[in-house]
């Protein structure tokens, strides 16, 4: 995503970024690379293939176990396809047309790079809101919860969570990315790229789902005060199990802020982006970005499925046999 700036900013060569330099008015990649430039893009193209590997993961593993067939599971698939998506697309096309070569120049794949990135960010962003609706549904009403959240409702929340992503990011590129060609309209544009865009794509969202958790983490604590004083085995394992489920989700929505909250905070407020060097604006995009690779390892750390998951898949065992029946540790 890249914040609108004016164009009576100035910025130099060695503020602009390490890759480019201006030739004829435009900024380029250099066709001699500095070896910071070198260091730079094989770090960012090592993310890129950790974030596709480490999705992939996550896809083979949901798709291929049956005993991962569930509603909460489908929502972390959609998210894995939008992160996966991110290394595939999104972080290619940002090492080409960087925020910094786009900030004032912007040609198609400018366009269409800022449309993805968008897009694709609201996708993860609106899935984590799905999820910690299945989470609130899972440990607030656990005796309703197969009746509401069942595989049919997961899929209906996945097509929203796309579509709506969707409409957004072509409404904020189409409102936001005209700069150099409109006039007075442009204060409009300016405003929904700037403001309406990260309400609905971000601020909302996240202030839905942080009162969700909010109100999950005091079910919880009843639920655990409750625990203590019963002695059937089976409540205290399903309660368990739920509670490290939602705790595990609720990391990911944690990482999740860290890595956008501050990007979010500088493309909303002028002020900040305007007075931000470019170095900064630039390595907080790519913090966005980066985003998309932690998810699996935040799995990998907390869920004992994934792990085991993950050792038949790299091993090669799935390829011996048919193993989809086969039950995980959890």
């Amino acid at each position: 995503m890249g914040p609108e700036v004016s164009d009576n900013r100035t910025i130099s060569v060695t503020d602009f970024h390490p890759c480019y330099e201006i030739h004829d008015f435009s900024y380029i990649l250099s066709k001699t690379p500095s070896v910071i430039c070198v260091l730079l893009y094989s770090f960012l193209f090592l993310l890129s293939v950790v974030c596709v590997c480490g999705n992939l993961l996550v896809i083979i593993s949901i798709i291929y176990f049956k005993q991962l067939h569930s509603p909460t599971n489908f929502l972390i698939l959609s998210l894995a396809v939008a992160d996966i998506l991110v290394g595939i697309v999104v972080f290619p096309l940002s090492m080409v047309f960087s925020l910094s070569s786009c900030l004032f120049h912007e040609d198609l794949f400018c366009k269409i790079r800022s449309s993805l990135d968008i897009s694709l960010s609201t996708c993860s962003i609106l899935n984590l809101c799905c999820i910690s609706i299945d989470r609130y549904y899972a440990v607030c009403q656990p005796l309703t919860y197969k009746a509401k959240i069942n595989n049919r409702v997961a899929v209906l929340m996945i097509l929203v969570c796309w579509g709506g992503s969707a409409l957004i990011g072509i409404g904020v590129i189409l409102a936001g990315l005209n700069n150099d060609t409109c006039d007075e309209v442009c204060s409009f544009d300016t405003l929904m790229y700037n403001t309406i865009g990260p309400i609905l794509s971000f601020y909302l969202p996240v202030i839905i789902m942080l009162c969700i958790y909010f109100k999950i983490f005091l079910v919880a604590q009843k639920q655990a005060r409750r625990i203590m004083n019963t002695t059937h085995k089976s409540a205290v394992t399903v309660s368990k199990t739920e509670r490290k489920a939602t705790k595990t989700l609720a990391i990911v929505l944690g990482v999740f802020l860290l890595c956008w909250t501050p990007f979010f905070l500088c493309i909303t407020f002028p002020s900040l982006s305007n007075s931000a060097p470019v170095s900064v604006m630039e390595t907080l995009n790519w913090l966005t970005l980066s985003n998309s690779m932690l998810n699996p390892f935040i799995y990998a750390f907390f869920y004992s499925w994934f792990r085991s998951a993950i050792r038949m898949i790299v091993t090669g065992k799935i390829f011996k046999g048919d193993f989809t029946n086969t039950t995980l540790q959890k």
